[in-house]
């Protein structure tokens, strides 16, 4: 049915582990150095640079491949922390608290986390 993507496993694994990594970049990025904006929610300064550091620089490591297990492990209980902190006090469910992305996130790591850096790394 679709032939062209039989096979591609490992390669599919490394787009999503680098663009995952790509996307916690730049979340980073707008925390630490308001590049590409800064962060519209204004949420603590402490909050800021904890998780500005963590996504800037865990999202390099999952980029290059480097340390992914750890990376991927501690960038998923940062995630589940965040979704907590920030969203689970509002509603029960992430599509009624807005916490969406960062429970996806959450379960994206920690599936990178289980499989490790694979190709391209």
């Amino acid at each position: 049915m679709i032939n062209w993507v039989e096979g591609k496993r490992e390669e599919s694994y490394a787009l999503l582990r680098i663009m995952s990594g790509f996307l916690l970049f730049w979340h980073g990025s707008a925390n630490l150095l308001e590049l590409p904006i800064a962060n519209p929610h204004n949420p603590p300064e402490w909050v800021l640079l904890s998780a500005g550091i963590l996504s800037f620089v865990g999202g390099i490591l999952l980029m290059l491949g480097l340390f992914v297990r750890h990376t991927g492990f501690i960038c998923s209980g940062f995630l589940a922390v965040a979704y907590f902190l920030a969203y689970g006090h509002k509603a029960f469910l992430p599509y009624e608290n807005g916490g969406e992305l960062a429970v996806l996130y959450s379960f994206v790591f920690l599936y990178i986390s289980a499989n490790g850096p694979g190709v391209w790394s």
